[in-house]
């Protein structure tokens, strides 16, 4: 369960979570629908186009030689719909290299890229959402509408495919030989100068896939693709996995205009994985070769990588019960594996998988891994560990190696728990440490492959994101987005009723520091005002409280008198495994009591109305608002979940029993977390959400919550979104969401008479 809460929606009122509109006292509408009036906020301008944290690019990425930068970058009239973009690096001249209007077919995609799309949190996108550089730097690889096109710098476009079932997990291979993709859950290649694409696997079909990611992987382990080419080309590894052991569900997509049934294989807690094997084959498909991956059937295929020169894989291997990871090596000629180290997590904790890691030249590793209760950086070289990092802080990501000189560039918490910031060590020197970016920010960053400079991303709580690039001393070479709210930006008619976020800390019942930010409304002596409790809550999720920016409906809130808050509970991440264990097998427990510390925080503050706190959640959040609600009754004077998981027996494998344990055995765990069978207890008012076509969290979740309640006679409202996914939003669906939300809250909450 990647999260899926508002933060996004929060942060650029867009992307990747579900959303929504206004209250009843949001009538100041303007009639042309976008809110013109100078410095007022509307629910119809936070959701319009172009975006009011300003147009922001994405998949930035730098040209094999650096001269050119390209991105994906929104239309001013149609903000969820992604162009391709490219910028001199050196004369700053910008043009569009793919229109997807012009160059796509506007044909629909399969069920299948739709739904790795929903895994990626890109569901509601539209147009261009990836790309791929041949290593020449000559052609461009765009995916669109299902079908494949190679774009070259001159603005010339190539149609490469032209299949009705589409292509999936294409790429260039690392010398620039081939296209590869899988179609027809096989793993193809063509050769990308021209000619046939032809199938290195033929066995796929039915419940066989060749070079895809099981659902799990997806979803719950970052892991997109199934197939990873050598860089010398000579071999691929290939992912096969059989989802026949995996449970049948059947899941109806309501939709307005009628309803599709999907007999979807779902791996529910404590039910059978996928089966799944990894092979090697020559660039042909020929030579096929079976991975050693040990006896045990019942484990998951981490994470595939090669050695640098080709000559090795390096597979992870991690246990069922999330508790151990091997890495293994791999010889591609064989498919024999030996375990080079095995990391293993403390008895009532769990391992986090990372993409922080990288396999060196001189046949070292760089790994990340929470072995003193911190997520730092490791060398593994010759059966030794040296630590580079560490201290009370967590490093976040791995940006970039320079190996010539033996420095790295990560991203990381060091000096302060509420700023990601980019550094630098050296592995001659280690926990020497300098940081390359300012203070104030919170940052992201990457790196081209030759450690040569960065593409940083920052923002505060005053200035939505803003790219630059910069040197390897994090220095700025140019802005490639600077955002500045100044005339002609589309915040800049709100920017003088842009109200302060506020930073504190409080203490959990053990004593344990919980960071929460506040926005509130210009106060007024004697007055006391509601307040909009966001959470989310869960594990395995970053942050909710950052000096980022928060975008612009946290500020609609405000505007409409609302307080707004929200505060980050034991379980969640980013803040070491201590802090993050609290919840092992203990959902709904330790998240609930810090959520309490907070209400009880807000109620001791005199301009806060005490009898009127709203609280609203989604996903995890959503499953958080009914917990918050049964286990404490009168704290909030309403809650809003959206989407919950109300029986983790319902949710996935990978997920699930990383927190609870399996079921068959840790029966007792799932029995305490679940929200269905305290639904009776609930006395506050309770509006539950959810759409009707969600392959994550399935409506069942929904209906078995609401059938308990109309069997109790227990009040509560509800609003379902036919057609809509895990994600509610889009095109007037967002302001319908929010409509409703505020709606219910101003009725029950907001307006609700002070005693």
């Amino acid at each position: 369960m990647r999260k899926w809460v508002l933060g996004l929606a929060l942060a650029s009122v867009g992307a990747s979570i579900a959303m929504g509109s206004g209250a009843s006292a949001m009538s100041a509408d303007a009639p042309t629908g976008q809110g013109t009036e100078q410095g007022k906020l509307t629910l119809k301008r936070v959701f319009g186009s172009p975006d009011l944290s300003g147009s922001q690019p994405r998949g930035l990425r730098l040209s094999p030689d650096g001269t050119l930068l390209t991105s994906l970058r929104p239309r001013a009239d149609e903000r969820e719909r992604l162009d391709l973009w490219a910028r001199d690096t050196r004369t700053g001249e910008e043009r569009m290299l793919v229109d997807s209007k012009k160059v796509g077919s506007g044909a629909e995609l399969s069920e299948a890229e739709k739904m790795q799309r929903e895994r990626a949190r890109i569901g509601g996108s539209k147009g261009i959402v990836a790309y791929d550089w041949a290593p020449d730097g000559k052609s461009i690889l765009v995916p669109l509408d299902g079908d494949l096109y190679l774009a070259g710098l001159d603005g010339q476009v190539r149609r490469l495919t032209n299949t009705p079932g589409g292509e999936l997990n294409p790429i260039v291979s690392p010398k620039g030989g081939f296209v590869s993709f899988v179609r027809d859950q096989n793993l193809w290649a063509m050769p990308l100068g021209g000619g046939e694409a032809r199938p290195l696997t033929k066995d796929g079909g039915g419940t066989v896939h060749f070079g895809e990611a099981e659902f799990v992987a997806q979803e719950e382990m970052h892991r997109f693709t199934g197939y990873w080419w050598s860089p010398d080309e000579r071999y691929i590894a290939v992912e096969r996995f059989d989802d026949a052991p995996v449970k049948v569900a059947v899941r109806a997509a309501i939709g307005a205009a009628g309803t599709k049934v999907y007999e979807q294989r779902y791996p529910a807690a404590g039910t059978p994985n996928a089966l799944v094997d990894l092979y090697v084959m020559k660039a042909d498909g020929s030579g096929r070769v079976k991975v050693d991956l040990g006896t045990n059937p019942d484990i998951y295929l981490a994470r595939v990588d090669w050695t640098p020169d080709g000559s090795a894989m390096l597979v992870q291997r991690e246990s069922r019960d999330q508790k151990t990871l091997d890495m293994l090596r791999v010889d591609p000629r064989t498919g024999k594996s030996t375990v080079l180290f095995t990391e293993r997590s403390g008895d009532r904790s769990w391992l986090n998988l990372s993409d922080a890691y990288r396999p060196m030249k001189d046949g070292s590793l760089i790994w990340r891994s929470e072995r003193d209760g911190y997520g730092h950086l490791y060398r593994f070289a010759n059966g030794q560990w040296t630590q580079l990092t560490k201290g009370p802080w967590v490093v976040t990501n791995l940006v970039g190696v320079n190996e010539a000189k033996g420095r790295l560039y990560f991203t990381g918490l060091k000096d302060d728990v509420l700023e990601q910031h980019l550094y630098a060590v050296d592995i001659a020197q280690p926990n020497v440490i300098t940081r390359l970016t300012e203070r104030g920010y919170t940052n992201s960053a990457t790196m081209d492959s030759s450690a040569s400079r960065f593409i940083v991303s920052r923002s505060s709580p005053t200035q939505p994101t803003q790219v630059y690039l910069a040197d390897t001393a994090g220095q700025r070479l140019s802005w490639i987005n600077e955002n500045a709210i100044r005339a002609g930006h589309p915040y800049a008619p709100y920017l003088a009723s842009h109200r302060e976020t506020k930073f504190g800390t409080i203490k959990a019942d053990d004593g344990t520091t919980l960071y929460w930010e506040m926005i509130t409304p210009k106060l007024e002596p004697g007055k006391r005002y509601p307040v909009f409790f966001q959470h989310y809550g869960g594990p395995g999720t970053g942050q909710q409280v950052t000096r980022g920016w928060q975008g612009a409906l946290p500020q609609y809130l405000v505007d409409q008198g609302w307080i707004f808050f929200q505060i980050d509970n034991r379980g969640s991440y980013n803040r070491g495994k201590a802090f993050e264990d609290a919840i092992y097998h203990a959902m709904g427990t330790v998240e609930v009591a810090d959520q309490l510390a907070g209400a009880s925080y807000l109620k001791t503050l005199p301009f806060v109305d005490p009898a009127r706190i709203a609280t609203y959640g989604w996903s995890y959040g959503g499953y958080m608002s009914i917990k918050m609600l049964e286990k404490t009754p009168g704290v909030y004077a309403a809650a809003v979940s959206g989407a919950p998981v109300t029986d983790w027996q319902l949710y996935d494998t990978h997920y699930t029993e990383r927190y609870l344990g399996d079921p068959r055995t840790d029966s007792q765990s799932y029995a305490t977390s679940q929200a269905i069978t305290d639904a009776a207890k609930i006395r506050d008012p309770l509006m539950l959400i959810h759409g009707m076509a969600d392959d994550n969290v399935f409506l069942d979740n929904a209906t078995a919550f609401a059938a308990e309640m109309q069997k109790t006679d227990t009040p509560f409202e509800m609003m379902l979104y036919p057609g809509q996914t895990h994600r509610v939003g889009g095109p007037g669906v967002s302001e319908h969401l929010w409509h409703t939300i505020l709606n219910f809250l101003d009725r029950t909450v907001k307006d609700k008479p002070t005693k």
